[in-house]
Formats: structure tokens, sequence, C-alpha cells
């Protein structure tokens, strides 16, 4: 086995034991509240989607856990907290004509536990000079202020 499928072997099981324990009492779920739960986390991405394309990232962010435990990887580079999250998302997006406008698609929520979520999907910025675009997984977690992501894992398509 090569060193790369090693690597990505690793970092699913990393991923897959941080989603059981997220889990611990995924049985006790009813269908009723899991619907709840997806439509309280539609309407985060929905908040977050919108206050991107105001060039809002103060806004995007409310959606994240502030958190020290909050996590963004992407790129094979990892922001871990609050805060360093949304000082890369300042540097990197320094401006509106950067930020683009934001679409997410083909987007799955998975409710967990009664306070866990995995959430996939694809985003896709459309700006002047160009479109980048990939897939995200995200974890949510029902905290005291609501839904909201403590791991975040982007990837950008290379076609």
């Amino acid at each position: 086995m090569t060193y790369l499928h090693e690597t990505v072997k690793k970092a699913r099981t990393a991923f897959a034991v941080l989603l059981l324990a997220a889990c611990c009492d995924c049985a006790q779920v009813s269908p009723k509240p899991a619907a709840g739960a997806e439509h309280q986390i539609r309407a985060v991405l929905d908040a977050q989607v919108r206050a991107w394309n105001a060039g809002d990232l103060r806004g995007f962010m409310e959606g994240y856990e502030q958190s020290a435990r909050t996590r963004f990887q992407s790129g094979g580079d990892v922001s871990l907290g609050w805060q360093t999250v949304w000082e890369r998302y300042q540097k990197r997006y320094e401006d509106r004509a950067s930020m683009g406008t934001l679409t997410l698609s083909e987007v799955e929520v998975t409710v967990l536990a009664s306070n866990a979520a995995m959430v996939v999907g694809r985003w896709r910025l459309e700006r002047a000079q160009d479109a980048p675009s990939g897939l995200f997984t995200l974890l949510f977690r029902r905290t005291v202020a609501g839904w909201r992501i403590v791991h975040d894992h982007t990837s950008v398509a290379t076609k």
C-alpha cells in the first residue's frame, strides 16, 4: 500500500472515531427530532451562505462553535480554534471580490445523535477571475447557542 493510501486510511479512521464518539446516544434519536435538527442545521448553512454573499465574514463565522476545539482542515493544513479559523478566513478573503458568490449543492444532513450531525456537500465560488469548487464534510454539534460547526474538512477540486 502506498504512503498516500495509508495516510487516507488513517484520516478516515480518525474521522470515524470522532463521529462515533459524538454518536454515543444514536439509538435514542427518534425521526421527529432528527427532522427538526436537519431543518435547524440547514438554516445555519443558509445563514452562512447569505452572510458570505453579503461580504459578512463575521456573520459567516457565526455558524462555527466559538471554541478552542473548533477545527478546520483543508489542503494539508489544520486550523485549530475558532479564533484561528476566523483569522484564516480574514487572511484568505481580504475583500469582497476574493469572496465571490458562494453556492452549496448536494447537501446531505445525517443526524448522528440528539447532539451531533454530519453534513456533506459541494461548494462553489463564482468570482471574476475564477470559479473554485470542491467538497466539504462538516460535523455539527448542538450547543447552547444552537447547532454549530465543530469540524470542517473542505477540499478543492483539481479539475
